[in-house]
Parts: C-alpha cells; structure tokens; sequence
C-alpha cells in the first residue's frame, strides 16, 4: 500500500530513504538524530557539517552510509510553542519538502518518523494526524511507498474518545450466545458385557425416491454460465457507476498501481481481504453492498472477528477516510486496509 504505519525502529526499516528529524546544526542532538547519526558512522556528521545550517521546514539529502538505507533525508521540524507560532504549517513542510526530495531522488520508499513528537513536545493528541494528512495529500499526486514509524507508541495518541466508541460497539458485537437447554435423551439400556447383542435386523431396501429433486437444469457448461460477475469486473462496473476514474479509485483505496493494473489485466485475480475491503471503502460502499463485494471472493464482514467489526463501525457511521480508519486498524493491533 502507499502509506504504512508501522511499529519498528526507522534505522532498520529497508527502503530507499529514511527521514531524520533534526535541527538547524544538524548535529545529532537527540532522539532520532542521535540514533541516526550513532548507526550511519563518522561519514554522516562530516557531511551534515558541510551542509549545515538547516533552514526550519526544509529538507536536506545525505548518504545513508552505515544505514540499510541509500539515502538519509534531514528535516528540521517545529518546537511547539502553543499553536500561535506556524508549527502546524513548519510540520506540513517538513513532510511536503521531504517528500519532494526523495521523489526527486528517484527514490521508490520512504520512512518518516512521527516528526517532533517527542523532545520537541508537538501535542501527541495531533502529531500522527498533522504527518497522515500531509503524506496522503502528497500521494493524491504521485506514486510513492511511504512508512510510517511509531517506534514509541507513547509518542502518539490516538482519541481516546474514538478508541472508547469502537470498544464499545466491539464488545456489544461480541456478547457470547445464550447456553440453549439441552433436549433431554432417553437413555439407552446397557448391554451386559456376558450377553451377546440382538443381531442386527435386515436393513430393508431403499425406496426409490418419488419426490421431485430440484436441481440445475441442463449441462454443468449450462448451469456455469449462470454464475454471477466475478471481483474484477464488479469493482470496475462500481467504479463507472460512481463517476470515478480509476486512479482517483485506488489512491482512495490506499492501493499501489501494480496491484491495481494486475486486477485490471487479470479478471480472475483474488484480492487479499484487507484490499477487497480498501475498495469498499474508496466506493463508499454501504454494509450491504461491501457484502455483496467480498462475496465475489468468497469472503465476508463477520461479527466474531475484530477487524470486520471495526470496519463495520466506520460504515455504519458513514466514515470513508481510509487513512482514519487504518489509524483504529493501528490502534487495535489489526492489519491496515490497502495493499
């Protein structure tokens, strides 16, 4: 998919670029660019001194040198002074400008982390949201896989409001079955072990049956041609009936183009789940009609699993941002919609 959140360490994370969030020396002061700079080698702070100063919001590129990563891009993020000083508009450039960078980099990956949520003390009721909103709007317009990292999880916090809803709704959804009573047997006498059991008696032959046996008519070649349209051409015959385009489709979605082209070019291809529901939810599709999706995979939304109830709490209230909705996937230890 072309957003991932993920919980791991961004020095170890395997893609083209990694973002260090630092300051305007670039020096490796603390946190991340400590860590950045501890792993990358000696080569790394003798390259940031040649490039320093860091203008606040702005990017920089080095060598990842040490680092499993080609390229480390600096970023120096805003300290949170109250909201009245242009942190919001400094963050959304520290994303934006990286972003741009990498891309004009050629890279194909990207890792970020949660950009001054910790010493620098941006609200963590806002951080991960401020970093989604400005990576997805990024990707309305180009093709990059982007991760990212919550290596602390303490360093964000999702809205306790909203995790207490859907906890709520998970745990009205999952109340365990009434106990039904037992329908009371007789018993069977007991055999004594010393005698021998009646034998068996013959076991008449069947009748032959009178009744009528519904069933296909004609041919399995005639019976098979009733089948219903499978997953590829129902997505494509939603996606006219609702007026998109198909890239507008599968950026929605959070779906990289390839899988979406091997869907395109291959009418029998079987999405995973978490992408058959990213496509629900890119449609706008209500409960019924996400069933009658799934249902050409042979899949469904089932009240005995968490991931499903979560997704049917965010249609049910008529939620379609995919990336708030990945953000409870996060939360709750479940797989993220998209591919």
């Amino acid at each position: 998919m072309p957003l991932h959140i993920i919980r791991q360490d961004i020095t170890t994370v395997n893609v083209d670029a990694i973002v260090n969030t630092t300051n305007e020396r670039m020096v490796g002061y603390s946190g991340i660019d400590r860590l950045v700079h501890q792993k990358a080698g000696p080569g790394l702070d003798a390259a940031c001194r040649e490039l320093a100063p860091l203008e606040l919001g702005f990017a920089k590129i080095t060598p990842g040198f040490s680092l499993p990563c080609k390229y480390i891009i600096h970023t120096s993020g805003p300290v949170w002074k109250g909201g009245g000083y242009g942190e919001r508009a400094v963050l959304r450039s520290c994303y934006l400008e990286s972003l741009g960078l990498a891309k004009a980099q050629g890279c194909e990956t990207v890792a970020f982390p949660l950009i001054s949520s910790g010493y620098y003390g941006y609200p963590k009721d806002q951080v991960l949201r401020q970093a989604v909103a400005a990576i997805s709007e990024y990707l309305k317009y180009e093709e990059l896989t982007v991760f990212l990292c919550v290596f602390d999880p303490a360093s964000y916090e999702f809205s306790r409001s909203l995790y207490a809803d859907i906890s709520r709704f998970i745990n009205a959804s999952s109340l365990p079955l009434p106990q039904m009573a037992r329908p009371q047997m007789a018993r069977r006498p007991l055999i004594p072990r010393k005698e021998k059991a009646a034998p068996c008696e013959a076991i008449p032959e069947a009748m032959p049956c009178t009744m009528p046996c519904p069933g296909p008519a004609g041919s399995l070649s005639d019976f098979l041609e009733t089948m219903d349209a499978g997953f590829a051409e129902t997505l494509f015959a939603l996606i006219d009936a609702k007026g998109m385009t198909d890239v507008e489709c599968y950026k929605r979605a959070n779906v990289d183009k390839k899988t979406f082209s091997k869907i395109k070019c291959k009418p029998d291809y079987r999405p995973s789940k978490p992408t058959a529901v990213a496509f629900c939810i890119a449609l706008r599709l209500n409960l019924e009609e996400t069933q009658q999706l799934l249902r050409t995979v042979g899949m469904t939304l089932s009240r005995s699993n968490k991931f499903d109830l979560i997704i049917e709490y965010f249609i049910a209230k008529g939620i379609y941002d995919i990336y708030e909705i990945n953000q409870a996937l996060f939360e709750f230890d479940q797989v993220l919609l998209g591919c």
